[in-house]
């Protein structure tokens, strides 16, 4: 929990959803919503703005496959500041056939950055990959768990250790959790 702060006016809130799915054709669905409003009322170009009104409320969905492939996606724009905002929807097709993983923001970018599409719906879609990594992998594993199958395919670690100081080859919860991983170094590549 944060400390309390100073006596202070609430302006602006920006709720971000994620969600993650398993499909009955193998395939899952990731979907992310935002929302933005004022606490306050206020005149924008398109009009009157009551206190509460979303200035976006937007709802993006992402087919990916089990090596994280998008297979299709669909966006709704319910609220956008200007109607012109709707188009974005149409570019967005052009993500179909990329796959989440190295150089996520940079196909992002190629595909949909700066006046191609919409700033909000990329910001949702950079990290939608976050959503895909939380429930694809686990997902995968319980299922496993369940056939009575290994936990782990292969010899490597899992894709999100290394990745952040909790998970670090040399810490305590590798030592704890995996420790056939603590040290390991891609084959060719030198221990850290």
């Amino acid at each position: 929990m944060l400390s309390p702060s100073p006596n202070r006016t609430p302006l602006h809130t920006r709720a971000i959803t994620f969600r993650g799915f398993a499909r009955e054709d193998g395939l899952w669905d990731l979907e992310g919503e935002l929302h933005d409003s004022k606490h306050y009322s206020y005149t924008s170009g398109s009009g009157p703005m009551p206190a509460g009104t979303p200035i976006h409320h937007m709802h993006l969905r992402v087919t990916v496959d089990d090596s994280f492939c998008i297979h299709d996606i669909e966006t709704s724009m319910d609220s956008t500041p200007f109607g012109e905002c709707q188009s974005a929807d149409a570019t967005m097709k052009r993500m179909i056939g990329q796959t989440m993983g190295p150089g996520w923001r940079q196909a992002i970018d190629r595909a949909i950055g700066g006046v191609q599409g919409c700033t909000h719906l990329r910001e949702l879609l950079f990290n939608l990959a976050t959503a895909a990594f939380q429930t694809i992998p686990h997902a995968r594993e319980v299922r496993r768990r369940e056939a009575d199958l290994p936990a782990q395919e292969g010899s490597a670690p899992p894709f999100y250790m290394g990745k952040c100081m909790t998970w670090d080859f040399n810490g305590p919860v590798v030592a704890r959790v995996a420790p056939q991983f603590v040290g390991w170094a891609k084959p060719g590549r030198k221990p850290d």
